[in-house]
């Protein structure tokens, strides 16, 4: 879907200007975790010394709450665990939501047979620009991960949606249709599915694809020892959790795959078709350089995948790899839909600098980028430009805290709670989405974005249906509310002299981004709106695999972030919060 909207390009750049003007330079900087406070200590005297405060909030009552979510069969009660996981999430102010997204690219006119979904992912099998079946594009910079189960970010998944395959895909329509599976049979009490696959399934290299890879690449996907960051995924699935990894009921029989569930799960084709859920090849993975320690632990589960030339069995297979600078797929001939594959070759090239990437696109160098510079963006809206398209996405940009951060340190959780929130009211929203934005992104006053459907047949932000803090808003305002925000930050112990912190109680912190003007222009509105009551942050830029790195190690004080949803379910937005989950990068629980 196209959107027309247009706002004041003049009035736009003088707004952007003074930013730029008010902003400071980004230092380099970073911190290490925060270990966990030590057993009380005593004095020489044999009297008990002050235990240091730990700012960190309690989240084992976060990790029921998701529990009782994922196994109960009342819908209706669900809905409402939901909203409490979610109240429980953004009152500890670590996650900031700043807007929900769309998703904008550029395709050149001549280009046919694209889709994407909700989710973010794009689907290339079908494109010919044209005429021509070799596509050239550009969808991000080097990516973080290509084995499908270790993978976490939306251009990842686009890769693995282009050149792995699941039980299911989804159709241009955005819903889940089948793929390596003919259909399913399901039982009456929804707990038992049957999965039939298609006969004559193979992999690149021509040997068979069976039920039976399917059950290896799941319990492999649910070890622990694999460290994929999405394996809470499986929770859902009786068995999962056991010291034993084999537990997980799933079993294959000729080319039928039975799953037994703990809970019906109202998403379960969604899942069918996520890439955690993608069969990989035993003998790929296992016989791969790297991939076990001396002691036949697991060093690298992902090593099989490092380099082009791996087995997979999609529409498309690697074939030469630059790091850093381009990726070449080409068509998989013993892909079981192969006949309908129109594109022969994707040429990707590797980039996170939009100006050089659009750059590029106009030159007719590529003929997709899913990447705009923030200054182009008004120029293609005011003239309508038909190869510029903006489209729904499901999911929330946000900042996100490191509760572990000694930013943190001295403060009880509730004080810790306080700063965050505190930080959040000073954000405005409104002038990020119209001033950086620009396409129509709606400002976020809640971590589950807009339009989520919520399970049982409803839409989970429904105002009639919960009872916000902000009303029927959500969290906080869409503009700034600066009066909250000093009595917060006083009740968290700072003091102020005429609306700015005192200098015997100041606030520095260092705020990680990925290369992008956009990011840029938005760590800058947002080091403005902290700087109006004395909070001094710094900006500092790093490359995608970096900042992914850091994030997940807890390296950090604060960070952008964004989620796109992985299936229409706030669960989705819920469960990647608890203790164990690969993606809980604010350290909750830690």
């Amino acid at each position: 879907m196209k959107t027309t909207k247009l706002i004041a390009l003049l009035i736009a750049l003088l707004m952007v200007f003074s930013i730029a003007a008010a902003c400071q330079p980004a230092n380099e900087g970073g911190n290490n975790n925060t270990p966990a406070p030590a057993a009380p200590a005593t004095t020489d005297g044999g009297a008990t010394a002050p235990v240091e405060t730990d700012p960190r909030p309690e989240w084992a009552s976060y990790d029921s709450l998701i529990t009782e979510i994922k196994t109960t069969t009342d819908f209706a009660n669900r809905v409402e665990l939901m909203h409490q996981a979610e109240d429980k999430l953004m009152d500890t102010g670590a996650v900031m939501p700043i807007y929900y997204y769309n998703d904008s690219y550029m395709m050149k006119s001549d280009m046919t047979g694209f889709y994407s979904n909700l989710f973010g992912t794009k689907f290339f099998a079908g494109v010919t620009v044209g005429g021509n079946t070799t596509l050239k594009l550009q969808i991000a910079s080097e990516p973080d991960r290509l084995d499908p189960a270790l993978n976490s970010s939306v251009d990842g998944a686009c890769l693995a949606a282009n050149s792995f395959g699941g039980l299911y895909t989804y159709g241009p329509d955005g819903l889940p249709a089948p793929n390596f599976a003919t259909g399913y049979e399901m039982s009456a009490d929804g707990l038992t599915y049957v999965f039939t696959l298609r006969d004559g399934l193979m992999w690149s290299d021509g040997s068979p694809l069976t039920a039976k890879d399917f059950e290896y690449s799941w319990k492999r996907a649910a070890n622990p020892q694999t460290g994929a960051d999405y394996s809470y995924m499986f929770a859902g699935i009786a068995g999962y959790g056991d010291a034993d990894p084999n537990a997980l009921q799933v079993t294959a029989d000729g080319n039928k795959l039975t799953v037994v569930l703990s809970a019906p799960c109202a998403y379960m084709l969604d899942l069918m078709a996520f890439p955690t859920f993608f069969a990989v090849k035993q003998d790929q993975v296992e016989a791969a350089p790297g991939y076990l320690n001396a002691d036949g632990t697991i060093a690298d589960a992902g090593a099989w995948a490092l380099e082009a030339g791996f087995v997979s069995s999609g529409p498309f297979v690697l074939e030469s790899w630059t790091h850093n600078e381009s990726m070449v797929y080409v068509k998989n001939p013993n892909y079981w839909d192969a006949a309908n594959v129109k594109c022969e070759r994707l040429e990707f090239m590797l980039s996170a600098d939009d100006v050089a990437i659009y750059a590029a696109y106009r030159a007719g160098d590529l003929s997709f980028i899913d990447t705009v510079p923030n200054d182009e963006i008004q120029t293609l809206l005011q003239t309508n430009d038909p190869e510029f398209y903006v489209v729904p996405q499901l999911g929330t940009y946000y900042v996100e805290f490191n509760v572990k951060s000694p930013l943190f340190t001295g403060k009880t959780p509730e004080e810790a709670s306080a700063m965050r929130r505190a930080f959040s009211l000073l954000i405005d929203r409104e002038y990020i989405c119209e001033v950086v934005g620009q396409t129509g992104q709606i400002p976020a006053t809640s971590f589950i974005p807009s339009g989520m459907l919520n399970g049982n047949g409803g839409v989970f932000k429904d105002a009639s249906g919960w009872n916000y803090p902000n009303g029927e808003d959500g969290y906080v305002g869409t503009t700034p509310e600066v009066e909250q925000a000093i009595a917060l930050l006083e009740s968290a112990g700072y003091t102020f002299e005429n609306g700015k912190l005192s200098a015997s109680t100041p606030i520095n912190f260092e705020y990680l981004i990925n290369e992008s003007t956009g990011h840029v222009a938005i760590a800058e509105c947002i080091q403005q709106d902290l700087a109006a009551v004395g909070i001094n942050m710094t900006i500092r830029t790093l490359d995608w695999d970096t900042l992914l790195a850091e994030r997940k190690a807890g390296n950090y004080d604060i960070s952008r972030a964004g989620w796109i949803a992985d299936f229409n379910d706030p669960i989705n937005m819920l469960e990647m919060w608890i203790t164990e989950s690969g993606n809980n990068d604010c350290q909750f629980g830690r």
